[in-house]
């Protein structure tokens, strides 16, 4: 009985904690930078009780307001898809890249780079630039071929599509070695610093694309909790159990597909959320997805928010790519977990 109430306990506590956290990494993200806000000051902005500095003011409103809040979306997005996946899967260690989406997003996004000035003007469509769309498109076409070649008579083979994941993401790799390789200077450096994820470009019309999807897997993924548990058991003991599995798989690979590929548009390629955060929250409160789903996206908020102020920070007045951060974060991690489990062994 006390062990029980034990872990129905953790997940609460965890949650507490993490909801905790979350306003004082945004509110530390908002005081942070270059120019640094006073506490006071920020109190006066976001309250609107005094006269605060027009100058601090104009900085959060409009450069690091959207920055968070597009950091919390896509750190929210990103963990929420590698808990999915994880869970899909039946692996800890898979990750959305696994399945080919931030490798079609690259070749799309360096095509656009390397030959834009032939297909496309520089205008925007719904706040995205041509590069975003062409990561975007790019990310939804690897996955659909991906899909269809996972596919067959029998239905969709997980470890089929882990394997053409893999392969697609080789080919798509060598696509945009060769398109950095017909590059020019100018354009090599934009595919390397979209390639390292990075939030610089945030305004308000990024923000309302990505939580569209935020929401929309906020609202969809917590109704696969129930299968995902199932699923644990393996393929066949889910359908004994009444889960459709094959279109199980078709639901989650749509979810994931799609929140991967406007994470990538908007804010480039981000290493390690969606394989650290599902996995570190796994450690703590079990792999119970009613828990998992839920508890990871908020931490991926955390973690993103927290990496974006680091990486305005650490070489201030310049700034990291925020991708840097978080490879920077999530290798030590798992090298920690790779030594942890030889420990047990």
């Amino acid at each position: 009985m006390e062990r029980d109430a034990v872990r129905l306990l953790r997940p609460k506590v965890c949650l507490l904690l993490l909801m905790a956290l979350l306003p004082v990494t945004i509110v530390l993200g908002l005081m942070t930078g270059p120019l640094f806000i006073s506490w006071a000051d920020m109190w006066l902005i976001l309250t609107g009780s005094g006269i605060a500095n027009a100058q601090d003011t104009l900085v959060v409103e409009i450069i690091r307001l959207p920055r968070i809040i597009l950091a919390l979306l896509v750190g929210g997005i990103l963990a929420t898809c590698g808990a999915l996946l994880q869970g899909l899967f039946r692996n800890p260690l898979a990750d959305p890249a696994l399945i080919g989406v931030s490798a079609g997003a690259s070749v799309g996004a360096s095509l656009v780079i390397v030959f834009g000035s032939l297909w496309f003007t520089n205008g925007v469509l719904l706040g995205l630039s041509a590069i975003s769309l062409g990561a975007f498109l790019g990310a939804l076409i690897t996955s659909v071929i991906i899909f269809r070649l996972a596919t067959g008579p029998r239905g969709t083979s997980v470890a089929t599509m882990l394997l053409a994941g893999i392969a697609i993401s080789a080919l798509a790799g060598a696509a945009t070695n060769t398109l950095g390789y017909l590059a020019d200077n100018d354009m090599l450096r934009r595919m390397s610093l979209w390639q390292m994820g990075n939030l610089d470009g945030a305004n308000w019309d990024r923000v309302g694309i990505c939580g569209c999807a935020a929401i929309l897997l906020a609202v969809l993924a917590p109704r696969e909790s129930g299968a995902l548990n199932a699923m644990l058991l393996g393929e066949s003991e889910a359908r004994h159990l009444g889960v459709n599995v094959e279109w199980l798989k078709r639901r989650l690979i749509i979810y994931s597909a799609i929140g991967v590929a406007i994470s990538v548009a908007v804010a480039g390629v981000i290493a390690f959320v969606g394989l650290m955060i599902p996995h570190l929250i796994r450690l703590l409160v079990g792999p119970d997805h009613r828990h998992l789903i839920p508890l990871s996206a908020i931490a991926g908020a955390i973690l993103l928010i927290a990496a974006d102020t680091l990486a305005r920070i650490v070489i201030a007045p310049a700034e990291l790519p925020v991708g840097v951060v978080t490879a920077i974060l999530g290798a030590p991690f798992f090298l920690w977990l790779l030594v942890l489990q030889r420990g047990r062994s």
